[in-house]
């Protein structure tokens, strides 16, 4: 009998722990809105539901849905609605520090039959722009901050895709498929954006650190060629970007902590019995407060603060607006060594005071026509500010300035697009884009180390663009996309303009296989400071050598293949070539320089639009999405990437590499009850040494600086390039709060990867400088 009793209360001491542990389950909502892809109108009546717990909900009259006690961990998510194609959302992270807030995009089905609920497969990484079908995909949040060593950056997380390799350690630039880092265009909200990063040099496109914050960013699309017709002024890729709205039920919070800056993110309603909402982030740089404690662990003093907000107000009859934007503030001032008894290099006896400033602020406003139209349009306003005061030692106690500049741009920005639906099978979109720009360019510097230092650029003026694309997509069969279009580009500086027609064609073979062809003529307008460059005439006058150039032009030409091993294995392959035309070159035949070899800045050397380049190549990747908490990216891309002067001569690109291949993974580790996640993430790139032109060393002895051999420029190549990148992280769900602690460590074996080589006088040789070493960064996120 007693041991019956035994047994009795070991059964329902069991009973109660398992029921404790079912209670003591952490959940979390999952909500949001359901539309049509291409008007992004509320879908009614589409159901929701979630794999594996058999819960689900309904769209309301304006596209909502709720799914309330949802457990943490990973989900999958399935939309059917009448009409449309089923929509599958992969891995939706479910943590108790926030809720889930979900706009999902279903894609019409063009062979509708009544009452008929279409299913087909959605690939993951598709773009969330439908006039996008080859060199695009989407890229999510998650990969910015779950990708080794991305550290919630766009442009260091694109390092991981094919045919993108960073141009310099030190920064976030990118090289797309063999093109300079300033042919990337930044959008936001669907309006044209300025650099949005910090430390930023003037006519580039990257910088040191991305200003924007990983709290305000949505889903968004990243585009390496033959673009859709909406997208202008851009000969590499392109950037959209596209904002979360904030929580407008409750409000939440995010404060992170870690060597690059202290954030703190706030988002909540607007009002009661509202819908609108807010999402701001702040960002106070690390190094800055350890700098004023007294710790000092960078060179020189470097700062930077960033703040960035999204407010969204919808109304009932009117349409919606936002309010979006984003500004930075960074410097950097290393000191002279004034004591020539320390001086090592030629280095040491420079120093200067660098700020870069950037700011961004727009409304736009939606609003549905009849049943099929939609109409959008913005407002926006930037600013950028870039200075740099040089100062050379040229023995101790002396100092001498020997390079000043100051780039000031105010940018307006209207513009205005219409998207329509025309039965099943047609869509058109149209717009226009407007700039006004006004701008103040200051440059003070010299032609080498020996000549004095004059004006190269003083200039306080205004010019305006304009930018209008028509693009049609016709689906006669699911299987079959068809976009053709069109862009025109204008300055009206000096009134040159280009008329760039653009086509695609996708055929979805079968379920596993779809094969697609694109195409386009592409333009970019020089970085404005170009233009107003002056020198001195041979009569002794100073005139403007760059005041006519025209843009700097390609025809892209991509093909495209994708095979789906599974679910969730991806194989794909891209042949691409792109003919660049009317390249800005010097004006001397005996010079090599093409601006297809900069990263950035101002040029101030007389030009002409008669260069010539190529980039072709291919691509190909294999992709794992993440299931089983389990991913991976490999690609490899071969590729060529020359240019021609005016010398006639056929050369490397400074950014011809030849190869890259990089691979990127991740394992996370659940806990059964999901509360605590493990992650271990690895980034490997190997890719050939970008080229270098030789130095002429005993020329650069006579002249004491360095004189390369201008017909052999950029014919030697640096050491391949080899780097490694981890990221480990621990995640914990509590009550109402998820924390988590993680440490990326950029080039974690310390290789040497070469940067570049020039004849240091101080020393009398040539030296090699490296990129960075080991960077480990730590960080701690709270969300409650």
């Amino acid at each position: 009998m007693a041991t019956q009793n035994k047994k009795y209360l070991i059964t329902i001491i069991a009973s109660v722990f398992v029921t404790l542990l079912t209670y003591a389950q952490f959940t979390q909502t999952i909500r949001g809105r359901v539309v049509d892809q291409l008007l992004q109108k509320p879908l009614a009546g589409a159901t929701v539901s979630i794999d594996g717990i058999n819960k689900s909900g309904i769209t309301q009259s304006d596209g909502s849905f709720r799914i309330k006690d949802v457990p943490v961990g990973s989900h999958q998510l399935q939309v059917s609605f009448i009409g449309f194609k089923e929509a599958t959302l992969e891995n939706i992270v479910v943590n108790t520090g926030k809720e889930v807030v979900l706009t999902i995009s279903m894609e019409t089905d063009v062979e509708m039959q009544q009452e008929v609920v279409v299913h087909a497969k959605s690939r993951k990484n598709k773009p969330l722009n439908e006039m996008s079908t080859v060199s695009a995909r989407a890229f999510t949040v998650e990969e910015t901050q779950k990708y080794a060593a991305a550290v919630n950056d766009p442009l260091r997380m694109a390092t991981s895709f094919a045919g993108v390799v960073a141009a310099d350690d030190g920064n976030n630039h990118i090289v797309i498929r063999g093109n300079s880092p300033a042919g990337l265009l930044w959008r936001m909200e669907g309006v044209d954006i300025p650099n949005p990063n910090h430390y930023a040099t003037a006519g580039s496109s990257g910088g040191g650190i991305s200003i924007l914050s990983a709290q305000l960013l949505s889903n968004s699309d990243f585009v390496t060629g033959a673009f859709a017709s909406e997208y202008g002024n851009a000969l590499s890729g392109v950037f959209d970007l596209k904002l979360r709205k904030g929580n407008n039920e409750r409000k939440e919070y995010t404060l992170q902590a870690g060597l690059l800056g202290l954030n703190i993110a706030a988002e909540g309603p607007i009002a009661p019995f509202y819908k609108g909402s807010y999402l701001i982030n702040y960002r106070y740089s690390t190094l800055s407060l350890l700098s004023k404690m007294g710790l000092d662990i960078t060179e020189g003093t470097t700062n930077f603060q960033d703040l960035s907000y999204n407010i969204y107000l919808p109304t009932r009859r009117a349409g919606d607006f936002t309010f979006f934007g984003f500004g930075g503030l960074s410097s950097q001032n290393a000191a002279v060594e004034k004591d020539s008894l320390k001086w090592d290099s030629e280095g040491d006896r420079y120093g200067g005071k660098f700020n870069a400033n950037t700011s961004a602020a727009g409304i736009t406003h939606s609003i549905f026509i009849g049943n099929n139209t939609q109409l959008k349009s913005a407002v926006s306003l930037s600013y950028t500010e870039n200075n740099y005061d040089e100062q050379y030692a040229e023995k101790t106690g002396s100092l001498s300035n020997t390079y000043r500049d100051n780039y000031k741009t105010t940018k307006w920005i209207v513009s205005s697009s219409l998207n329509r639906k025309i039965g099943l099978k047609h869509a058109l979109r149209t717009g226009i884009i407007a700039n006004s720009i006004r701008f103040n360019y200051f440059q003070k510097s010299r032609e080498n180390p020996n000549a004095p230092v004059l004006e190269r650029m003083n200039t306080s003026d205004n010019t305006q663009t304009l930018q209008a694309f028509a693009q049609w997509q016709y689906k006669p069969y699911n299987k079959i996309t068809f976009n053709a279009g069109v862009h025109y580009l204008s300055l009206l500086l000096n009134n040159t303009n280009s008329i760039e027609p653009r086509a695609s064609l996708k055929w979805d073979i079968d379920k596993k296989n779809s094969l697609a062809i694109g195409y386009g003529l592409h333009g970019q307008i020089q970085p404005l400071g170009v233009y107003f460059a002056k020198t001195k005439s041979a009569e002794g006058e100073w005139v403007y050598p760059n005041k006519n150039l025209g843009f700097t032009k390609a025809h892209h030409f991509v093909l495209s293949y994708n095979h789906a091993f599974g679910k969730n294995l991806r194989f794909k392959t891209e042949f691409y070539y792109q003919d660049l035309f009317d390249v800005p070159v010097s004006v001397y035949d005996t010079s090599s320089f093409s601006t297809l070899n900069i990263q950035g800045d101002y040029v101030t050397e007389p030009l002409t639009n008669k260069g010539k380049g190529k980039n072709y190549g291919v691509e190909v990747s294999l992709e794992k999405y993440l299931s089983n908490n389990f991913y991976f990216l490999l690609n490899n891309s071969l590729y060529e990437s020359k240019y021609t002067a005016l010398d006639g001569i056929n050369r490397n690109t400074r950014y011809n590499g030849n190869y890259v291949s990089n691979f990127t993974a991740g394992k996370d580790i659940v806990s059964k009850n999901g509360r605590r996640t493990i992650g271990a993430n690895i980034k490997m790139i190997y890719a050939g040494g970008f080229r270098h032109s030789p130095i002429d060393l005993d020329r650069s002895r006579n002249e004491g600086y360095t004189i390369v051999d201008e017909k052999a420029a950029f014919s030697l190549q640096n050491a391949a390039y080899f780097r490694t990148d981890i990221r480990v992280s621990v995640k914990w769900n509590r009550k109402n709060l998820t924390s988590t602690l993680s440490l990326d460590i950029q080039n974690v074996s310390n290789r040497q990867n070469v940067y570049n080589r020039n004849f240091d006088p101080f020393k009398g040789e040539v030296v090699t400088s490296y990129q960075t070493g080991i960077i480990p960064i730590l960080n701690y996120k709270i969300e409650f």
